[in-house]
């Protein structure tokens, strides 16, 4: 339950929400689940991801955009609404390769005008890839 009582959002609703933005669209995002102070995201493949068309690995900037928008909307069942981001820091761990990535992002801190949060991208084999953390600005509104 969020902090002003309201109804966790739907993954349909959040769905919506996120497909409003063209860069989401072309990341291919989809909403897996949504729960309290958390969020799970599909990203779908595109071959416009390949960094190194010779090793055929994801560019990093792919990774860091997944990492923030998945922290950044698991903030949503506290705040109802995307929020803009202070800081974010991005681990890799691995290249990740052609295919699928999933994203979780779940909510360490919630405060009344700062927020942290932190997401994972794992690849089709459930091989983590990348992580970090981000700080997200929750004044209520």
């Amino acid at each position: 339950m969020s902090d002003n009582n309201t109804a966790l959002p739907t993954p349909e609703a959040i769905q919506e929400r996120l497909l409003r933005g063209p860069y989401h669209q072309w990341l291919g995002l989809e909403v897996n689940s949504v729960g309290t102070g958390e969020i799970e995201l599909t990203a779908r493949w595109r071959e416009e991801w390949v960094v190194n068309p010779d090793k055929r690995y994801t560019h990093g900037g792919i990774l860091a955009a997944l990492v923030d928008l998945a922290a950044d909307w698991a903030l949503v069942s506290q705040t109802g609404r995307g929020v803009p981001t202070i800081d974010l820091r991005v681990d890799y761990h691995r290249a990740a390769m052609p295919g699928d990535l999933r994203v979780r992002g779940k909510v360490i801190k919630f405060g009344s005008q700062v927020s942290t949060a932190e997401a994972h991208v794992y690849d089709g084999e459930g091989k983590l890839v990348a992580s970090g953390r981000g700080v997200y600005s929750t004044p209520r509104a």
